[in-house]
């Protein structure tokens, strides 16, 4: 009886040992205090990532216009075009 106490003690302060040693290695209350951290940056932050997405959103549609109007000079079939309409009576 005495004997199961012991090994059962001594299971016990192992596992208690293993448990701090993770803690100290893995320590919860400074993964989430980092994580607070890093959400309040990002929540900061929101205006200037929104106007740097406005600002290259608006790039890229003026050079799909561009895109568009050169294609349109170019084409063969866009009947709408003076020259190519006169020249087609």
């Amino acid at each position: 009886m005495q004997q199961s106490i012991q090994a059962n003690l001594k299971r016990l302060l192992i596992f208690l040992n293993y448990s701090k040693n993770y803690l100290r290695r893995n320590n919860p209350i400074k993964i989430l205090q980092k994580e607070v951290v890093a959400g309040l940056k990002d929540v900061l932050s929101i205006n200037k990532k929104r106007k740097m997405i406005k600002y290259k959103l608006k790039y890229q549609m003026h050079q799909l216009s561009q895109m568009e109007k050169l294609i349109a000079q170019n084409n063969e079939h866009v009947f709408l075009r003076g020259n190519k309409f006169n020249e087609m009576r």
